[in-house]
């Protein structure tokens, strides 16, 4: 028979002393800075009447997302290389599974959402106000928390469903839904091709969303006669580019390659990436490459 145990250990990146610290060290940098440079994309944006437009309010949401998206994995890693204490409770695991796959999912629908809003501005700029109405944005947002909700819990629910005996080591940082199940003692098989069915799903429904919409785009700029106008409305949307390749391109990566489930440390590696990375770098990307925010941020912090 087999018997639910009370916690999990995480034994990913396991290493000696000098390494552990210099990944809380590294971690927890990044954690800072992602959560400052988040919070001052918000802000900018709520202080600004000029910004308060469809894409800066799916802008507000994305940093808002990113925030909660790192604050589910950085401190937790953080504390396990620091004080080298990489046990998580059954109940801890699962919730911090829960909420990973919530803004995980969130952030691709986001992406597709906001791809949407630059085909809508830029192909059909004379209804562009009409069509994204305050209303069809807020349930666009709403949308993407539900069908965020919808896939954290079905991930959950069937993997602790499962019996969990003998070893409680989980091969990574976190608890990511496949490096449980592959921790598990009972048939995963069914819970393996969930996952691969509803994952699958998302990723490839929110990056046809995405290229779509950007195929689209692109046709209608180089449709544009002049090269100054072709340049100013690429530069509006070459910010969300950037930040679709290292989210969608990260994740292909990590559950389409051949290798990733024989090896683990490179999976932990990306994993790195996607959860962290990237939430630290998109206010950056958005600021650097946005006339309009720097120069919002340059009038807030004269002010």
């Amino acid at each position: 028979n087999h018997t639910r145990i009370s916690e999990f250990v995480l034994v990913g990146f396991r290493s000696h002393p000098g390494s552990q610290l210099f990944l809380s060290v590294l971690f927890s940098t990044m954690y800072i800075v992602t959560v400052v440079g988040n919070v001052c994309m918000i802000l900018v944006i709520r202080m600004d009447p000029n910004l308060h437009t469809p894409m800066y309010f799916f802008l507000e949401n994305l940093s808002t997302l990113d925030i909660c998206y790192s604050s589910v994995i950085t401190p937790r890693a953080t504390l396990a290389f620091l004080l080298d204490r990489r046990n998580i409770s059954y109940s801890g695991c699962a919730s911090q599974m829960f909420f990973f796959s919530l803004f995980g999912t969130t952030e691709a629908f986001f992406l597709a959402v906001m791809a949407y809003d630059r085909f809508t501005a830029i192909c059909n700029p004379l209804l562009y106000q009409v069509i994204m109405s305050k209303r069809l944005c807020a349930l666009m947002v709403m949308g993407s928390y539900l069908a965020g909700c919808i896939n954290c819990t079905i991930q959950t629910g069937f993997t602790f469903s499962l019996s969990f005996c003998g070893s409680k080591e989980i091969n990574h940082f976190f608890c990511e839904v496949a490096a449980v199940i592959h921790a598990s003692c009972s048939d995963t098989l069914v819970n393996e091709l969930v996952m691969l069915a509803v994952c699958g799903s998302i990723i490839v429904g929110t990056a046809l969303a995405v290229f779509i919409s950007y195929g689209y785009i692109i046709i209608t700029i180089v449709q544009m006669p002049s090269a100054e106008s072709r340049h100013k409305t690429f530069s509006t949307c070459s910010s969300h580019m950037m930040t679709i390749c290292l989210f969608f391109g990260t994740v292909f990566f990590m559950y389409a390659q051949p290798g990733a489930k024989s090896s683990p440390s490179k999976s932990n590696t990306i994993s790195i990436f996607y959860t962290t990375v990237i939430p630290m770098l998109n206010p950056f990307i958005y600021t650097l490459r946005n006339k309009e925010v720097k120069g919002s941020l340059k009038k807030q912090l004269k002010r």
